[in-house]
């Protein structure tokens, strides 16, 4: 079976044919990184302009890297939401005509779900049940992956998500854009002990998350040493901010993954790339004799493998969307 996937929740205009929801027969990526650099972040009108512009081509190249045509596939799968409403319309418009026209089946897939399933594609003998910890700029979730189509959300962010904390101190500290990559280099060149930054525990029995307390602590502080007239490190302030978010990001996780007693804990999204993110929760996980897997960077980022994978399991379960879909900003797991 030959999954169509499409994706454009955010910067990344993204299509992808899988075979039978696991076997990559071509990824396509146009990243806008280099259009957003000069503003610091993503302009949701502007990447929706660049979607409209890239989206054909990119869909017609990965068909093409697949050797396929539009009559070999079985299925179109496209990100709904949760992203940049603009943007998403994009993706969603283009598999709604893409399905009309070829009288394919179409899926809707929710993107923290295809952020899960980038582990499926990377990890060919993964099953669920297993515990996923999904960081990237626009989310932070602790989910139990229960089936490939059924998900318990255990924990969230109750305001700014991992990679946006890291995006927003990255620009303080003048390193520029996109900020997680920018701080997990410079950190390794840093003490992760010099300035010790909360770490929030929003309630006892509670695995949500908190990233603002520290974004805000690591502001004031550099604020102060500035006002003083101080110098400053800032690879020690990088070590020790990234160290802050990533104990908070492994406790909570692995406290989850003892809760249901997985034996598996899955990285996904942007942050899942993060090299001291993942040193520490396998090093933290081998203690209790739990495995930490991830995908490759790759499929961390956005990517319409992932989608492709998703929607290949939603087919299995004859969960199809109609030509009333709709793009939608914020949704829940």
């Amino acid at each position: 079976m030959l999954i169509l996937g499409i994706e454009s929740s955010c910067d990344e205009t993204a299509a992808a044919v899988v075979k039978d929801g696991r076997e990559v027969l071509s990824n396509v990526i146009n990243t806008q990184i280099e259009l957003h650099k000069k503003f610091g972040g993503v302009v949701p009108e502007v990447a929706s302009r660049r979607h409209i512009e890239t989206i054909d081509a990119v869909i017609d190249e990965a068909l093409h890297e697949a050797n396929a045509t539009f009559n070999d596939i079985d299925a179109i799968a496209v990100t709904y939401g949760p992203g940049l409403v603009g943007a998403l319309l994009v993706g969603v418009s283009t598999a709604k005509a893409l399905a009309f026209a070829l009288g394919k089946p179409l899926i809707a897939v929710h993107h923290i779900k295809g952020h899960i399933m980038a582990n499926f594609v990377a990890h060919e003998k993964l099953e669920p049940p297993f515990v996923c910890l999904v960081a990237s700029g626009g989310h932070s979730h602790i989910v139990n992956v229960e089936d490939y189509t059924r998900f318990e959300i255990m924990g969230r962010t109750r305001d700014d998500a991992a990679g946006e904390a890291f995006d927003k101190i990255a620009r303080v500290l003048g390193l520029g854009y996109p900020g997680g990559p920018l701080i997990d280099k410079l950190a390794k060149e840093g003490n992760p002990n010099a300035v010790k930054f909360p770490r929030v525990r929003m309630d006892k029995d509670s695995l949500d998350f908190s990233f603002s307390g520290v974004k805000t602590a690591v502001i004031n502080y550099l604020h102060k040493l500035e006002q003083n007239g101080e110098e400053y490190d800032k690879a020690d302030i990088a070590a020790s901010f990234q160290d802050a978010v990533t104990d908070v990001l492994c406790e909570h996780t692995i406290e989850a993954a003892k809760e249901k007693r997985s034996r598996v804990i899955a990285l996904a999204g942007g942050v899942a790339s993060n090299s001291a993110l993942r040193a520490k929760m396998t090093d933290m996980a081998a203690k209790d004799g739990i495995d930490v897997i991830y995908p490759p960077p790759v499929l961390c980022t956005d990517n319409a493998v992932m989608i492709a994978c998703a929607g290949y399991y939603e087919y299995l379960e004859n969960n199809f969307a109609d030509m009333t879909l709709n793009a939608v900003a914020s949704l829940s797991l």
